[in-house]
């Protein structure tokens, strides 16, 4: 049984397919957690994007994997095969989590997996997915959608960013940074964040959040306000906010508040430290409202994800 099943047909894109195996194919160094077995599975030999593979299996190995991933669809105005649509089918019907990257998503909206379910895709096809599938409520404006089963996510960087999650909901935080770091790619982006923002990242050294966000993030145990990071800028809150929009995609306190969270998971896989102490390092105050924030974030209590990711076992 494969952990990890890539599907493949005619007519996908070769750049998710890429990362997705760069991801979940191999172990960065220093990990020790048992790592994914993938196998790439399609019909017979067949070209992605400019390249001609070979595929490890055929679709109907897909029903045997605990997770597929499905990457980008290149041609959306034509429907995707009916063998492909089949074999996602009949894997998620078989019990596996199904993932679709960029416009991948429109072999899942084919299959039916995501009537009733919230999704996105890469922002210039949300408005194609919502008309084709008016059953599928299309967010146009994150980066990805964990629907538990079944998630999908926004175009190039963004399924990077749905990869990690996976291997973070999989193995943890610091096994997700440890992928991060050896890939050269942010460690974690909330998939609520917007898709398209004017400038993802400071552009210049003199940006105003340039100097602001590391110096955020080493006072993470104060409790900072916007008031603080505006008044460190040496601007006012409004504008400060439209930086932070800009720049990040979210206001200033959910930014904290994401970066509260990933050093709480970080210390609960990392430490022995109480949730009294992890919530006072993290800035949160109190256990009551580390366990508030963590449960609605990440989904489980503090307790249960130290449990978890301490025992090397993975959700």
């Amino acid at each position: 049984m494969a952990d990890v099943a890539l599907a493949l047909t005619e007519g996908m894109l070769h750049f998710e397919l890429s990362m997705a195996y760069e991801v979940f194919g191999a172990a960065p160094a220093g990990v020790t957690v048992p790592w994914y077995d993938v196998e790439i599975c399609g019909t017979g030999a067949l070209r992605v994007g400019r390249f001609l593979l070979e595929p490890d299996r055929g679709l109907d190995r897909l029903r045997e994997a605990r997770t597929v991933i499905v990457p980008g669809w290149a041609d959306v105005d034509v429907e995707p095969p009916a063998p492909l649509v089949d074999a996602v089918r009949a894997a998620h019907e078989a019990g596996a989590r199904v993932a679709s990257l960029c416009t991948g998503a429109f072999v899942l909206a084919a299959a039916g997996l995501l009537d009733g379910r919230r999704a996105t895709t890469h922002w210039a096809h949300t408005d194609v997915l919502a008309a084709r599938h008016p059953r599928v409520a299309v967010d146009p404006d994150v980066l990805y959608v964990d629907e538990g089963r079944v998630l999908t996510s926004a175009g190039k960087a963004a399924a990077m960013d749905l990869c990690l999650h996976l291997v973070r909901l999989d193995h943890g935080s610091s096994v997700a940074n440890a992928v991060a770091r050896r890939l050269v790619v942010p460690p974690h982006r909330a998939g609520g964040q917007a898709q398209f923002v004017a400038a993802p990242v400071p552009a210049r050294d003199d940006h105003p959040l340039g100097a602001l966000l590391p110096w955020a993030i080493e006072r993470l145990d104060r409790p900072l306000t916007v008031e603080d990071l505006a008044r460190q800028a040496g601007m006012s809150s409004r504008h400060l906010g439209r930086h932070f929009r800009a720049v990040t995609g979210t206001t200033p306190l959910r930014w904290l508040l994401t970066q509260r969270i990933r050093r709480a998971q970080e210390l609960l896989e990392t430490t022995d430290e109480v949730v009294d102490a992890v919530a006072a390092a993290t800035g949160m105050g109190t256990a009551t409202t580390l366990r508030r924030h963590f449960n609605r974030t990440v989904g489980v209590p503090p307790d249960t994800y130290r449990r978890t990711f301490r025992s090397g076992t993975p959700r």
